[in-house]
């Protein structure tokens, strides 16, 4: 395993910053082979540092708050965790961050610092646009690449490509997916089926992706018929949020009906590991985060409901896509783009 150097926002999440400085413990104490730059306020990334060995403190007294407008608050915050990481990473200072901060102010300072690639159009370079990627639990107990998850709610048939592109690359190297089957999300399986926009992503996708197994539909997520499926982000957004509601209001009845009898509870105490396994599965904790694709660095970001177990398998997928060469994975992959 080797070396590798990460920065983590000690200001990121919803919860106390103890939360994610235990989380860096756990993170360190799980990869021998890790350094981690915690980024925030002196008073505490400075103890937190000097306690330890394989910690630096990058301080950072400004704080963008979940509320704050996200390319307002990334403008006018430069001094703030997020920005501070993300300069950190184009600076060649650190090889990737993770933070739990808002996605959308992550998003912006990310794409302003640490940049995306660029590719060819029609003779001129434009700047790829990043989008943000996770993968899914599915019914055949595998997992299911995602993306948009939000960070560009309108794009053009191109953009959707290139999401579709880098998603792949994501599969193959982060899911051990090697040739994975891409679905276009849609209102049905049919070739017809969708919109005008999602007809043009469809027929562009049909002649230049390697992979493409057609429409799909929101089920699909979970399913496990195909390996990646593509969205723009306001509908990869919804989607997202749908299929996470939908788990949490099954947890929420099973656990109701258990424990609304005395023959539930102790059915309950029977299949309690089996449904804390389950918990754990459909979590975000498990996963890390969702990662940022199209840039020149790796950038994950957490659930804002955040815990130590998130903050820990956070920073470590952070040190994981850094070491696979994610990155270089994504650049391989994408149509036109300029190396």
């Amino acid at each position: 395993m080797s070396k590798v150097c990460v920065a983590v926002d000690v200001m990121g999440g919803d919860e106390e910053p103890q939360v994610v400085l235990d989380g860096i413990d756990a993170a360190l104490a799980a990869d021998a082979e890790l350094t981690v730059f915690a980024v925030g306020p002196e008073e505490l990334v400075v103890p937190f540092a000097q306690k330890r060995d394989r910690v630096e403190p990058l301080v950072a007294p400004d704080t963008i708050e979940m509320g704050d407008d996200p390319i307002k608050a990334v403008m006018s915050k430069r001094k703030s965790s997020i920005v501070v990481a993300c300069r950190a990473v184009k600076k060649g200072t650190v090889q990737g961050f993770f933070s739990a901060g808002a996605t959308g102010a992550v998003t912006a300072a990310a794409t302003a610092y640490v940049t995306p690639f660029k590719y060819e159009d029609e003779g001129e370079q434009r700047p790829i646009r990043p989008c943000i990627t996770t993968a899914l639990p599915n019914r055949t107990g595998g997992l299911t690449v995602f993306c948009d998850l939000g960070a560009n709610p309108d794009v053009e048939p191109g953009d959707m490509l290139r999401f579709a592109q880098m998603g792949a690359a994501y599969a193959r190297v982060v899911c051990d997916i090697k040739n994975p089957r891409i679905g276009l999300l849609s209102n049905g399986t049919e070739d017809s089926k969708g919109s005008h926009f999602t007809k043009e992503c469809f027929k562009l996708m049909k002649e230049r992706l390697t992979g493409f197994a057609g429409n799909c539909e929101g089920s699909d997520l979970v399913s496990g018929s195909y390996d990646v499926v593509v969205a723009d982000g306001f509908a990869g957004n919804v989607a997202l949020k749908a299929t996470e509601g939908a788990a949490k209001l099954i947890l929420q009845e099973l656990k109701s009906t258990l424990l609304s009898s005395t023959k539930g509870k102790i059915a309950g105490l029977l299949v309690k590991s089996e449904l804390n396994a389950i918990k754990e599965r459909l979590s975000g904790d498990a996963k890390g985060g969702a990662i940022l694709l199209g840039l020149k660095g790796v950038v994950l970001i957490g659930h804002g409901a955040t815990s130590v177990e998130a903050v820990k398998n956070g920073t470590l997928a952070t040190a994981d896509a850094v070491r696979a060469g994610l990155i270089q994975h994504v650049i391989d992959s994408v149509d036109s783009i300029v190396k």
